[in-house]
């Protein structure tokens, strides 16, 4: 690997790890203040919202100038939100601006990726970042905990000074200071990120034009014969992944008795399992190799079905890990090869911000089905039941669709192998 790629894991890590921790500490923010329960439950769908409303802007942003820039910019961005935090300002509201560093943040940091390796080591480098982002994630709510935790809160009590007692009281308030020092890490690292010779896209003086572009960019790449069946499989992927976390929580509390405390540790187990799936699919996998792992979408689905007899934890911790491996090792291609074509298509930025716009859709329209079917009254297990199966059955949809663009498309889907297989043809 380029030595800018070492320096984008850094930089993406730092970013990713405060990113998770901040949630922890909104929540008990939100909490200290005395905020009903629902303003808590509403940080996530504040931080994916922007991915989806900001999708046309966030992707061209990204495009006209060099992404270490930009991710400089949107670390910035998430600094000034955690800033408010400690202000009047109502925490959803500051965090609503973490989550817009969050979308801008992202088009610029896989777009990057396109721009500075060859196809021949996307799959490679996907690996390693989706692996390190999630080491990212359990660590993130590890040390959000711990900065909450009765033992710091205690040590504050004893030993904070008074003047910063009263600008900072509670644990979360000073929690948020450190993590704005986390996000200026990152920043710094972004600041060492190299430049590409990726040509940069100005920005049109209207705004608005940029709606029409993103529209024809969304139907350019669900039009394109191998780019439809690559964003149809990572935007299921990141729906159930997103919605993953919840459905884990009911089913523990259901199947094990478990607290959220103890449920959040089986998250994390999953996670685990990601992360290995993820790094044994970057040593194994090529980048035109990628279709060849859809079915593992279809067993995802029913191994979620499978969650609702188990009653056991040592039967369920690895069970959650085959689970996590099985997705890893399906979206780090797939990831890969939706790169290359957005690259190649309408380049790095833009191609990010149409997967995110369809990904975080995607995990906003599956959460609503799942709270629907649950507000309706149908148990945990029956929802999860059919969750489950409406994932398997969209991926046998997705697989399906692969085949017959392979019986009617062959000639097409052959040149778009061979593009993917070389290097010198990428962008």
């Amino acid at each position: 690997m380029k030595r800018g790629f070492y320096t984008i894991m850094t930089a993406q890590f730092c970013s990713s790890l405060a990113d998770n921790a901040l949630f922890v500490v909104a929540v008990e923010l939100l909490r200290s203040r005395g905020a009903p329960e629902w303003q808590a439950a509403a940080l996530v769908p504040m931080f994916a919202l922007f991915y989806v409303l900001l999708a046309p802007w966030v992707g061209a942003f990204a495009d006209s100038r060099p992404k270490g820039q930009v991710m400089f910019i949107s670390n910035a961005i998430k600094v000034v939100g955690c800033v408010l935090m400690l202000t009047p300002v109502h925490p959803l509201l500051a965090y609503s601006l973490v989550g817009l560093g969050a979308a801008a943040y992202s088009p610029a940091k896989y777009g990057i990726l396109t721009e500075l390796l060859p196809p021949s080591q996307l799959v490679k480098a996907n690996g390693w970042i989706e692996g390190l982002t999630i080491a990212s994630i359990i660590l993130g709510v590890v040390l959000g905990g711990q900065l909450v935790s009765p033992a710091v809160a205690a040590w504050l009590a004893a030993h904070e000074a008074a003047w910063l007692r009263a600008w900072l009281p509670t644990a979360a308030e000073l929690a948020i200071v450190g993590l704005v020092a986390v996000y200026g890490l990152a920043a710094a690292f972004n600041l060492r990120i190299p430049r590409t010779t990726a040509p940069l896209r100005h920005l049109p003086p209207n705004p608005l034009a940029l709606l029409p572009d993103f529209w024809r960019c969304n139907l350019r790449l669900w039009r394109d014969h191998l780019g439809q069946i690559s964003l149809a499989t990572t935007t299921l992927f990141w729906g159930v992944s997103g919605n993953l976390r919840y459905i884990v929580l009911a089913w523990a509390a259901a199947a094990l008795g478990y607290n959220t405390t103890q449920a959040s540790s089986l998250v994390g187990v999953v996670a685990v399992g990601t992360a290995v799936g993820a790094v044994v699919a970057s040593v194994r996998m090529r980048i035109d190799q990628a279709p060849r792992v859809m079915p593992l979408g279809v067993a995802m689905g029913l191994l979620v079905v499978l969650m609702v007899v188990i009653r056991d934890v040592w039967v369920a911790a690895p069970f959650l890990v085959l689970l996590g491996a099985l997705g890893g090792f399906l979206v780090v291609p797939m990831n890969a090869l939706l790169q290359h074509r957005g690259h190649n298509l309408m380049g790095a930025g833009r191609s990010i911000a149409v997967q995110n716009f369809n990904e975080q859709t995607c995990i906003l329209g599956l959460g609503f089905l799942y709270s629907a079917a649950t507000g309706a009254g149908l148990s945990a297990f029956g929802a999860i039941t059919a969750f489950g199966l409406l994932v398997a059955g969209v991926m046998v949809l997705i697989t399906r669709w692969h085949r017959h663009n392979l019986r009617h498309h062959s000639h097409e889907l052959a040149r778009l192998f061979e593009i993917a297989r070389r290097d010198d043809l990428h962008g």
